[in-house]
This record gives structure tokens, sequence and C-alpha cells, in this order.
């Protein structure tokens, strides 16, 4: 299209194409591991808007920062440091300007919810809780246009990145009722993600209700929250396989794991103990085989301390 849709002869033309030809890399980048589809699909938005200006064409022009903001945030997740998240950011703000609630409800939900997910990736990156709760802001008004009649899964899917963000303030803000709250946003969207319907963003949020009732069991030292997490972590592995999406069965496999140890630690339960340390070593080794190493570490970790209490419990 780029032939004829010269800048010189049809600027709007031009832009729209570069648009377009952006969200498609973004797409396609979004499925590599390597980030030069995204950087060209940064590239793409950025020569969009060389044409579309706020003054002319505000709508187009928001879109398109909201979709560079999409590339940029993707980008910075991959990368070390904060730069890309916070061009990110400052991209999904730019777009909040013309996409406001008045105007464009829906897009300015879809925007908010993105900006969330950029603040959170940024939080992950700072010791402090001020970026999960600006996320947690954001997540909390994309549900204001986002509701449950209107658009039930993007009502579901910010009520789970809500429960991820409140999640992390938990943690950063030591206040346990964070987890609480996190484990009624993820029963929120498992209210409509079936394992029919989206079955990968069901297992999702089945882990991350698992983590969050692991969260809560520690803080109140309670066998049943962590029996809870137990049985939420092996929802999620009826659809996360070691073949298919081994990185997410890892994940899922090692939080089952964690929650087991605890469960076998209070019992002293010699076959709960092994079972834990069995499902720790192969979520390591599934985490190091996909590449995350720093999920291997983490597990890793764990793996003498459910050997020790296997042992013990198995000389009692």
């Amino acid at each position: 299209a780029l032939l004829e849709f010269t800048r010189d002869k049809a600027p709007q033309e031009w832009a729209m194409a570069q648009n377009n030809i952006g969200n498609a890399l973004w797409n396609l980048g979004s499925r590599e591991a390597g980030p030069a589809r995204l950087e060209e699909a940064a590239a793409a938005f950025r020569a969009a808007l060389l044409e579309y200006k706020r003054e002319t064409v505000p709508v187009d022009w928001a879109m398109t920062q909201n979709n560079l903001g999409n590339a940029l945030t993707e980008l910075g997740k991959r990368a070390n440091g904060t730069a890309q998240l916070e061009a990110g950011a400052e991209a999904y703000r730019n777009a909040l300007l013309e996409r406001t609630r008045e105007k464009l409800p829906l897009d300015w939900a879809a925007t908010q919810n993105n900006l969330g997910d950029a603040l959170q990736a940024l939080g992950s990156r700072e010791t402090g809780p001020e970026f999960y709760l600006q996320a947690a802001e954001a997540h909390r008004a994309s549900l204001l246009e986002y509701t449950r009649e209107r658009t039930p899964l993007d009502w579901a899917m910010s009520q789970n990145n809500l429960g991820n963000a409140l999640i992390a303030l938990a943690l950063r803000q030591k206040d346990p009722s964070k987890y609480a709250e996190a484990a009624a946003a993820f029963r929120a969207a498992l209210s409509e993600y079936t394992r029919e319907n989206a079955p990968l963003a069901w297992a999702s949020a089945q882990n991350n209700l698992g983590r969050a009732l692991q969260g809560l069991g520690t803080a109140q030292n309670s066998a049943a929250r962590m029996e809870e997490a137990v049985d939420a972590f092996r929802s999620a592995l009826t659809v996360y396989t070691r073949a298919g999406t081994p990185l997410d069965w890892a994940m899922s496999t090692g939080n089952q794991g964690i929650a087991m140890l605890v469960l076998s630690e209070a019992g002293r339960d010699t076959e709960m103990a092994a079972r834990a340390l069995a499902q720790l070593e192969a979520a390591v080794a599934a985490s190091r085989e996909g590449g995350h190493e720093f999920n291997a570490a983490f597990f890793a970790k764990l793996v003498p301390i459910a050997r020790g209490l296997a042992e013990r419990a198995g000389k009692r």
C-alpha cells in the first residue's frame, strides 16, 4: 500500500498504512522471542504520528499513541531498565488526553487497562509500592466502563489484572488484606472466564487465585486457605501442559509444590513432602529448558528444604 500511499501524495492514507503495519508487526513481535519486530512496530507507529496530529485528527492520534504504548511496553518487559516502560506509560497517558471516558468510554477503558499493565511492569523494577498503587487505580478505572454486563471478557481481564496488582501490593506493603482483595478479583474473573470459552485465560486466573490464597494462607497460618491454593493450581494444570505451555506449566507446578511444602511441613505428611519435592524439581527443569532462569532459581532454592522435609518425614 505504501508504494502508492506516499507521505507526499496521500499523507493521511500513508499514516493509516503505517499504523496498520505497526499493528501487524506488534502481533508478530508478541509471538517471537526477539525484539526486532516490536522495534519495527514502534518505528511504524512513530511514523504514523508524523501525520496523525492531535490538532487535526485527535481520535486517530490517540489510537496510534495507544498502539505505540503497546509496542513500547512489550519491548520494555523484555529489556533491562525502565526507559521503554516509561515511554510506553507516557504514550498511554497521551492517548487518554483524547480517549476520554465521556467521548470514547470503551477506548478509555482499554487504554486505562493498558496503562495499568505498563505500571505493573514498572513496579516490578522498583522496590516501593507506588507504581503498583497507580496500576491498581488504572485497572479499577477500566472497570468503570468494562462492566460484566457490557463487555464480560474485558471485565474479567481487568479483574485478573487488578488482582495481580493487589498481590504485588500485599507483598510490598506487607498487607495481608490485599491478598483477600486479590482473591475476590480473581474469583470475579473466573465467573466469566471458563475452561470452555477462554481456557488459557481461565488457567491463568486459576494460577493467580492460587497465588492469592497461598499468600493469605501464609499470613493467616491457615491450612484451609493453603488447600484451596493447591486446588486452584491443580485446576490450572488441567489446561497448562508441559508440552503445550511449558513455562506456564512450570510456574503452576512449582507454585503448587510450594503450597504442598507448607502443608506437609505443618502436618509432617511424608507423601505430600515427596510430591512437593518432585514438583519443585520438575518446575526447575522445565523453567531452565524454557530459558526462564529467574523462575528456575526461585524454585531451586526450595528444593533442599523440600528434600530435607521429605527425608525427615520418611524417618518418622
